[in-house]
């Protein structure tokens, strides 16, 4: 053991005697070197290789395909497609036109004015337009199938009756009260509706009738039924469009419709104007009103009057 330890002394005397006292740290810098040499030689070739291999591999299995951006730009430069929109709805010019003055003033009120601002393709508006026709379309063929006559002559002159009748049950209560306070509209308003649970039984339209937030939730929800029956699966299955079109229909037409007929100076216009136009001018009608001294003739009078306005403005 000594011999060897002695004989490794000698050796390394004489290496740091020949090579000087550096030699440990140049030896070290050295493998170093060696080593990240061989990585680096490994690394280049390894990508080298890996390139050409899938190069080759990509022209030989794989089809060419070009880029998401250009593709997107070439697509939306080439010309839109012309799309052809039968303007017939229900078979009559004479109604076929109103209801397309209807429909483009809609689309130029309430999606016009902001999509043109957005894009300047027309295909969603045609695509919006056809879906508004397709549901005024079904709307005119299935009330085609509908026996009209019986609605007309029974259904809605009893539910006009019963809205009278409510209307001055309601009346009679107000002027039976002892105390007459300030607030008698919203007295009698409250009044009407208390009356109409009490002969509808369990029926009462107060929120939708006296709230503008309620009322414009059941046109959305009487919109949102329509275009169920109306629209073909696929177009109702399209959230965005159905939303669209039941947001026109609800705010753009019914609602607008609702409240010009709630109107009491058109009714009276239009009272104005069927008297003017009937051989009972309003001169002789309000003469024979005058010269009556039979009051279940004028309240009778009264009612035809005013179930017959009611029946012209649906009409």
């Amino acid at each position: 053991i000594l011999s060897i330890w002695g004989w490794g002394s000698l050796g390394i005397v004489l290496f740091l005697i020949t090579f000087g006292p550096f030699v440990i740290f140049y030896l070290t810098f050295y493998i170093l070197c060696f080593v990240g040499g061989g990585l680096v030689v490994t690394l280049l070739f390894g990508k080298t290789n890996s390139e050409k291999y899938l190069e080759q591999c990509e022209h030989s299995f794989l089809p060419p395909t070009s880029t998401g951006v250009p593709k997107c730009l070439e697509e939306m430069k080439r010309e839109a497609r012309t799309i052809k929109i039968d303007r017939r709805l229900t078979g009559a010019n004479i109604i076929d036109e109103p209801l397309q003055q209807v429909i483009q003033f809609s689309l130029r009120d309430y999606v016009q004015y902001w999509y043109y601002t957005l894009s300047d393709d027309e295909s969603f508006l045609l695509e919006i337009r056809q879906t508004l026709q397709n549901a005024l379309i079904q709307f005119a063929t299935r009330s085609k199938e509908i026996d009209w006559q019986p609605y007309f002559t029974t259904r809605i002159v009893d539910d006009f009756g019963t809205h009278l009748r409510v209307f001055r049950k309601a009346q009679q209560k107000i002027t039976e009260k002892d105390d007459q306070a300030k607030g008698t509209a919203e007295d009698l308003v409250d009044t009407f509706f208390e009356v109409e649970v009490e002969m509808e039984k369990d029926v009462c339209r107060d929120l939708v009738c006296t709230s503008p937030k309620d009322e414009e939730g059941f046109l959305r929800d009487l919109c949102e039924v329509l275009l169920y029956l109306l629209l073909p699966p696929g177009d109702f299955q399209n959230k965005i469009m159905r939303y669209f079109v039941r947001e026109i229909l609800a705010r753009g037409i019914l609602l607008p419709l609702i409240n010009q007929l709630s109107d009491p100076d058109y009714i009276n216009q239009y009272v104005i104007w069927m008297i003017r136009d009937s051989n009972c001018n309003y001169e002789a009608f309000m003469n024979i009103i005058k010269l009556s001294d039979n009051i279940g003739e004028l309240e009778l009078c009264d009612l035809h009057v005013t179930i017959l306005i009611f029946v012209f403005l649906i009409c």
